[in-house]
């Protein structure tokens, strides 16, 4: 039996063990079981104890149970709600928690002394990651973002219920971003204890990148421009226009900027123009496209002059389009396109 279980089994030290004991069941001695094992005499003591007691499942090597963690479930999860909540700067005098600072804490609440290292490996246990924090305007109005997002299927419906029955409805978004000489330094790896470094220009001239993506179906309509105004716009709704499907209707989602709102815009026939909440950049997919292409394609540079700005803003864009699965990945939101 001893014998058939050791054969069964995954576990080679289990397996050992038992053909052990089972040399002893067959009537060998101890010793033979020793040799079989290839452990001492006590050992095979301890094993006869441990089946005897819990049967083959005594002879599964067991893990160490080790020193008892410092911090309890109640100081856990205090720990969890305040990295949650985030720092007061009047009482902690930091804006972010650094994880000195969440040393200092805990042992000021619970005389817990921790190294930084244990309090990373907390934070990660209880599902922590150090991560970028979205920008949100300090006016910003969350009751009217989240009714936007409610209202968002119905607005849809109210816009094609006036376009001839059966139009397809593709869903734009639209923004610009300035790209300049003075340009972004982005994060690189790099050994740690060094300090890395990019080039960086002091000069201050720029372009406008237009840009609208349709992110279901991967596709979009960009200019490069000198001026970021009435003018600027009516010609990337142009350029927006000539880009959707023929036969289709878009619902361009745009900010309340002056150019977007002005009476002077020529809308084309094929547009219909949805207005985002103020102050609510982060419902904007193409907000994170640019944060995409300035972090890939166009940070870390020196651009020569104007025309240099230009031809590189083009190639970013061009290189963007070339990869629909970008803005597909980027661009797609549930609470506009999962209904």
């Amino acid at each position: 039996m001893l014998t058939l279980t050791a054969r069964a089994t995954k576990d080679a030290d289990q397996a050992r063990r038992l053909l052990a004991l089972a040399a002893i069941y067959d009537g060998g001695t101890r010793n033979e079981a020793a040799m079989v094992g290839h452990v001492t005499l006590q050992i095979v003591r301890d094993w006869v104890v441990r089946f005897n007691a819990r049967g083959p499942d005594g002879l599964i090597s067991g893990r160490a149970p080790g020193s008892r963690p410092k911090l309890g479930e109640m100081e856990r999860q205090a720990l969890a709600r305040m990295v949650e909540s985030g720092p007061i700067p009047a009482i902690h005098g930091v804006v972010r928690w650094r994880r000195k600072d969440l040393v200092a804490w805990i042992f000021g609440e619970y005389g817990i002394s921790l190294d930084e290292t244990t309090v990373g490996r907390e934070l990660k246990a209880l599902g922590f990651a150090k991560l970028s924090a979205r920008p949100r305007h300090h006016a910003q109005n969350e009751l009217k973002v989240d009714a936007f997002k409610k209202g968002f299927p119905a607005e849809l419906v109210a816009i094609q219920a006036k376009l001839p029955r059966g139009t397809e409805i593709e869903i734009w978004w639209q923004d610009e971003a300035r790209i300049g000489q003075k340009n972004k330094i982005t994060r690189r790896w790099a050994r740690r204890g060094t300090r890395p470094s990019a080039p960086q220009d002091q000069r201050t001239m720029w372009a406008y990148i237009f840009g609208a993506i349709c992110p279901k179906k991967g596709k979009g309509a960009g200019l490069v421009l000198p001026y970021c105004d009435t003018g600027a716009m009516n010609r990337h709704l142009a350029e927006i226009s000539t880009t959707v499907d023929p036969g289709a209707h878009a619902i361009l989602i745009l900010d309340q900027a002056g150019w977007h709102a002005t009476p002077k815009l020529t809308v084309p026939d094929n547009i219909t123009l949805l207005f985002l909440p103020p102050r609510a950049p982060e419902l904007n997919p193409q907000e994170n496209i640019w944060q995409f292409m300035r972090d890939n394609w166009l940070s870390n540079r020196i651009f020569a002059d104007y025309d240099d700005i230009v031809g590189r803003c083009c190639e970013a864009w061009n290189k963007l389009i070339d990869q629909p699965w970008i803005i597909m990945s980027i661009g797609l939101r549930d609470w506009a396109h999962a209904f």
